[in-house]
């Protein structure tokens, strides 16, 4: 059976200064105090353009992210590759507003693409909507009850070409892509799309996933529905399952409106959602393509469970594991020594746009029970292996 505490395979790429670096990264992260702080003092330094970039670029940067360009990303790309784990290239600038810079972003994933295509260690692309589009226009989009504007609907449309775009070049460059999801008040919309572009793509095998966050209470329900428009539209329907980013904001946002929360009770429910989520699309593989993005051991270790159950072999390019870039390598790395197939997050962009993404890992660090415990103990483990 596999292990996820061999610290000998999980860290084999990383120096002994790697490892020293990351432990005081995840020290620091694991203070809330500390990451409040370090959160102001960015944004401030960010609003008076102070040259942050150095120190920023040396540490949370090289941990979590591949480069500031695609090219910058080829160490990653080509290091990652030697241990056979795929790298998912990450545009991650977030907060862009103007119709230039949504076209700029659509080209740069569309470039994601294009370097995928020639190369056997970028499994996958991915892209998420709110780089391409306002998100006021998101919101009116996916509220049944909002009549738009015959503006608006022009408007709509263009996300819809970009969309369509981003769509066809990973069609045509057999390069499977992962659309992410996002706020549920938007995800309405983003759903939609996403089958529409399934229907027109995913005929032959998985190319278009759907991101599906097993937080929310409904996402089971969800697919099991995504499983009969499968069946019924002979689509291979593609699935990145994840537990989810945005719970604090969710529950927040459905307090202050008065409407139900969205997000299940606790982690114990979610969690037996994501497990629940992984034994009906490995039982129902003709129809599902999978990647498993998670951090979590318990359902790591099922799946792979699952695919030997179900006879879905090892390699099945169909089914794939994923952790982000920096973190949970003892899960990624051990899998991957074992014959799963697993892929990396890296995210790429110039430091300061990342800052969002940086400060959202470090946030997501500090509040995930166990997660820079588990993280600081596997690395002290390594430390502890290698001076012996």
């Amino acid at each position: 059976m596999i292990s996820f505490d061999n610290t000998e395979i999980a860290f084999k790429s990383k120096s002994n200064q790697d490892l020293k670096r990351a432990f005081w990264l995840f020290k620091i992260i694991a203070s809330p105090t500390f990451v409040k702080f370090g959160k102001l003092a960015t944004n401030t330094a960010l609003k008076i353009s102070f040259p942050i970039n150095r120190p920023v670029k040396a540490t949370i940067f090289k941990q979590f992210c591949g480069g500031e360009t695609i090219e910058e990303c080829n160490a990653a790309i080509e290091n990652l590759g030697k241990f056979n784990i795929g790298t998912i290239l990450d545009y991650s600038v977030e907060g862009k507003t103007s119709d230039e810079d949504f076209d700029r972003t659509t080209d740069i994933i569309v470039s994601t693409i294009i370097r995928a295509k020639s190369d056997v260690h970028i499994p996958f692309a991915v892209f998420k909507v709110t780089g391409i589009a306002r998100f006021d226009l998101l919101e009116k989009a996916s509220d049944a009850s909002y009549k738009l504007s015959e503006i608006e609907e022009k408007e709509i449309e263009v996300i819809k070409l970009r969309i369509d775009k981003i769509a066809k070049a990973a069609f045509e460059s057999n390069v499977p892509l992962f659309i992410d999801a996002e706020e549920t008040w938007i995800q309405d919309a983003i759903d939609t799309w996403t089958f529409e572009m399934m229907l027109k793509y995913n005929k032959e095998r998985a190319i278009v996933y759907n991101t599906v966050q097993m937080y929310r209470h409904d996402r089971l329900q969800f697919l099991e529905k995504c499983l009969e428009l499968a069946q019924q539209y002979e689509v291979h329907y593609g699935v990145k399952l994840v537990r989810g980013a945005y719970m604090e904001k969710e529950r927040e946002r459905a307090q202050k409106m008065g409407y139900p929360s969205p997000i299940q009770p606790d982690k114990t429910a979610t969690d037996l959602d994501y497990n629940s989520a992984l034994q009906l699309i490995t039982e129902n593989a003709k129809h599902f393509a999978l990647c498993a993005g998670t951090h979590n051991e318990e359902s790591s270790l099922l799946l792979t469970k699952l695919l030997e159950k179900n006879q879905i072999s090892k390699d099945n390019p169909d089914f794939y594991f994923a952790q982000l870039l920096g973190m949970s390598d003892h899960i990624s790395y051990n899998l991957s020594n074992a014959g799963f197939n697993v892929a990396k997050y890296v995210p790429f962009g110039p430091v300061k746009e990342v800052m969002p993404y940086l400060l959202r890992r470090a946030d997501e660090n500090t509040s995930v029970a166990g997660q820079t415990g588990r993280e600081l103990s596997l690395i002290m483990k390594e430390l502890k292996r290698r001076k012996i």
